[in-house]
């Protein structure tokens, strides 16, 4: 059975103090569901996120990591760096990454390479744009991009991998995604991944929701049969809000 999800991207959101209080805002919170829960703050506060929330059900995930060991590559963080502070999952190829730092399906193939080879999970993100979707060509383009940053992938690799789908035009643009369209896409990104790998494979791998779920949509969304949960923006800066994304399972 395939797991349930909900992952908190915080974004550029949150000094240390601030990260501190809406953790404790979360650890006060009820779950009710049985599905996943993990939050992805800044780089610079993991490490203290992870030590107050190690023996919690709340996993600490990271929003992004470069795909070399090591080396010349000033400001940036690897995957060994994120393992040795405890972080075990990282998202890749998120939306505002591909459009403000230019993430190709080169660069992203790099690093889920280099994620896998760490052995960590990752969450990996695409989705089409306005343009795409008005011309009819969204399945092209999603397809794409799984196909070519993943696809040189071996069976196995995909116990590893949780697919999150954001339709980049339903996001801040005054078009509305709704239940229906989200279902439609989920179902067409299952059936690519059955086409290569199988149904063993594609019933297995999570994928996840990133259209601006909100608490009043989320038991909906969440309703879809090929819809396992959602990676949150906003709503995830507010505990009451994030959890009751969570239990809407």
């Amino acid at each position: 059975m395939r797991k349930k999800i909900v992952a908190g991207n915080w974004k550029m959101n949150n000094d240390l103090a601030q990260t501190e209080r809406l953790i404790t805002d979360l650890r006060k919170q009820s779950k009710t569901s049985k599905a996943e829960v993990m939050i992805a703050p800044a780089f610079t506060n993991l490490w203290q996120a992870y030590q107050t929330l190690k023996e919690s059900s709340i996993e600490v995930i990271a929003q992004n990591m470069h795909f070399a060991e090591n080396g010349a590559y000033t400001g940036e963080v690897s995957a060994s760096m994120l393992k040795s502070i405890g972080i075990q999952t990282v998202i890749l190829g998120h939306s505002e990454r591909r459009a403000y730092y230019n993430e190709t399906d080169e660069s992203l193939t790099k690093k889920v390479d280099a994620a896998l080879a760490n052995d960590m999970r990752i969450i990996f993100c695409f989705g089409e744009e306005l343009e795409d979707r008005k011309s009819g060509n969204e399945e092209k383009i999603v397809g794409d991009q799984i196909k070519n940053a993943l696809f040189h992938l071996k069976d196995s690799a995909f116990k590893n991998i949780i697919l999150a789908y954001e339709p980049v035009w339903a996001i801040g643009t005054g078009e509305t995604a709704s239940p229906e369209q989200a279902q439609d896409m989920h179902k067409f990104i299952r059936k690519t991944l059955t086409d290569e790998y199988g149904s063993d494979v594609s019933d297995a791998v999570s994928i996840l929701y990133g259209g601006s779920v909100k608490p009043n949509n989320a038991k909906e969304i969440f309703g879809k049969p090929d819809v396992d949960g959602g990676l949150i923006g906003g709503a995830s800066l507010n505990a009451e809000d994030f959890f009751a994304i969570v239990n809407a399972f």
